[in-house]
């Protein structure tokens, strides 16, 4: 079996085992997903959605964040970590996209790569989820998991993505990522593989494991 045939059947173990590919960080704009997705570094999506939640009642446009206090966004997004760092990327990402984007989260990768706080992580995140456009989300979930699974041997995310974008469908890519985080919760996590349970464990290299 080929390294694109394993990751193929690996593909179609996953959608039967998590039908339900959806993004776990809470949103509805596109400019909340960005955001969102910045507070994400470093911290856990279920404490960026206990921030959000007052955070995108406060502020509700792209405007809102354009214009905000730097010293009142710090206070709401603190417990994200890096808030000071965060606070500042956001007030000027928002900016960026008000005054060169007409308030609108650009639909490709190179704009979305301009804005303050915005790697490729972040950019491919938006490009599948708002766009449903062929994108390959490298996280830490992404990167331990693939790597055991033998579908690449690189650590740096953008050489991660470019190793799946040859074995993917590009039409699945961007929930195939969705679902190596749902299956690194529930069975793949850092500290163990629980492999007996795993059901792509007949295909998979197990590498480190």
């Amino acid at each position: 079996m080929t390294k694109k045939e394993r990751a193929l059947l690996i593909i179609e173990r996953l959608e039967e085992e998590y039908p339900d590919a959806i993004c776990s960080l809470n949103y509805t704009t596109p400019h909340e997903l960005l955001i969102a997705t910045q507070l994400s570094a470093q911290c856990t999506d279920a404490r960026v959605n206990i921030v959000t939640k007052p955070l995108f009642e406060r502020y509700k446009s792209v405007d809102d964040f354009a214009e905000a206090d730097y010293d009142e966004l710090c206070e709401y997004i603190r417990s994200a970590g890096f808030y000071r760092n965060k606070a500042k990327n956001i007030i000027a990402c928002c900016q960026r996209l008000r005054d060169v984007y007409g308030g609108e989260v650009p639909d490709n990768m190179e704009d979305l790569l301009t804005l303050a706080g915005t790697g490729r992580k972040t950019a491919n995140l938006i490009l599948g989820d708002v766009f449903g456009k062929p994108a390959v989300v490298v996280d830490t979930h992404c990167i331990r998991i693939t790597n055991r699974m033998g579908l690449t041997t690189n650590k740096t995310p953008e050489k991660i993505e470019q190793d799946l974008k040859k074995l993917l469908p590009p039409e699945k890519s961007s929930d195939f990522c969705h679902r190596l985080v749902l299956h690194g919760r529930a069975l793949c996590s850092a500290r163990k593989a629980d492999c007996e349970k795993c059901p792509v464990s007949d295909v998979c290299k197990k590498v480190g494991v």
